[in-house]
């Protein structure tokens, strides 16, 4: 008789990937569970959300991505019922091109300033980018006196700021410190903050929901807390 091994899929939007790639071998070593990662975006549009690759059939017994998209999954009926956790919540922050003088983000006026200023600005456009546009820029006044561009990814907005296409980025301080290329320069101001809540959930429909639910109650446990705020500092 042949013992297989547990498998699952997970797939994974960029907020909380650094975290998540840091833990994952420890709870492979532990539990025996082989894991896949595939990775979209929490929110927006386009085929690579996590939303659209669930409703094309991609394989998906775990997904991870912000409270919001969650919301909008829950309510799609795409995931099984009483299964969400939050893991973690994340700030907003600034990049800008490794080597160049970090700007002052530390108020609302110098954070403002710095947008008027700057020639292009990049950011996700998923939860936080979406968040940054229908919300804090036309609170700020400043809707319609920028020029952003909405990236699909964090990834891709940290690598236009990396080549020098866009003067700053701003997005989730987690997907900031583990890019090549760009350099942290604060957190926004707590009056215009907003922490982003990344959780994860059971697909419905997976045929590990045992396995699937070890794996968030590894990534929701103490002991991966310490590796989660080692991951964001």
């Amino acid at each position: 008789m042949t013992n297989q091994k547990t498998h699952l899929n997970v797939l994974i939007s960029g907020g909380f990937s650094s975290a998540y790639e840091r833990l994952l071998p420890e709870f492979q070593r532990t539990s025996g569970i082989d894991v896949t990662t595939g990775s979209g975006a929490s929110q927006g549009t386009g085929p690579q959300t996590i939303a659209a690759q669930l409703a094309r059939g991609v394989p998906a017994d775990v997904v991870i991505l912000s409270r919001e998209g969650l919301t909008e999954l829950l309510g799609a009926k795409r995931i099984a019922a009483g299964t969400d956790v939050d893991l973690a919540e994340v700030p907003l922050g600034v990049a800008v091109r490794a080597g160049t003088p970090k700007p002052d983000v530390s108020t609302v006026e110098a954070f403002k300033q710095l947008l008027l200023k700057a020639n292009l600005i990049a950011m996700p456009a998923s939860t936080s980018g979406i968040w940054l546009h229908a919300d804090l820029f036309p609170r700020l006044g400043i809707a319609g006196k920028i020029n952003f561009k909405q990236a699909p990814r964090g990834s891709d907005a940290t690598r236009m700021v990396a080549a020098g296409e866009a003067d700053l980025a701003v997005m989730p301080v987690s997907e900031i410190l583990p890019a090549a290329g760009v350099t942290f320069a604060g957190s926004l101001a707590a009056e215009i903050q907003f922490l982003q809540v990344f959780s994860a959930a059971v697909v419905a429909g997976s045929q590990q929901i045992v396995a699937a639910k070890r794996l968030i109650a590894f990534l929701a446990s103490e002991h991966a807390a310490a590796g989660i705020s080692g991951s964001d500092s």
